[in-house]
């Protein structure tokens, strides 16, 4: 979580985003990213907070691919780090 944007990896959602993915939710609106472009797959998020998630996504990347793969396999990811932190 970093500036009110709540961060969640559904990895077993696979069927309706085919892609490594994240949810962002900020205030009840959710907006899903891809995690290896930062392209919205589904939702919206205010302006200022989309473009908080696409940074921190480009930051991270190669620990949200690590995450994932971590995921999908069952084990358990690592926490990463906000913008705030």
């Amino acid at each position: 979580m970093f500036y009110g944007i709540l961060i969640r990896m559904f990895f077993y959602d696979t069927d309706k985003h085919n892609v490594p993915h994240i949810h962002a939710d900020y205030q009840g609106e959710v907006a899903v990213y891809s995690i290896q472009d930062g392209t919205v797959l589904a939702g919206k998020l205010p302006p200022k907070k989309h473009k908080l998630v696409v940074a921190w996504i480009a930051i991270h990347e190669d620990d949200l691919l690590a995450d994932w793969a971590l995921a999908v396999n069952g084990k358990k990811p690592f926490p990463i780090r906000g913008l705030d932190q």
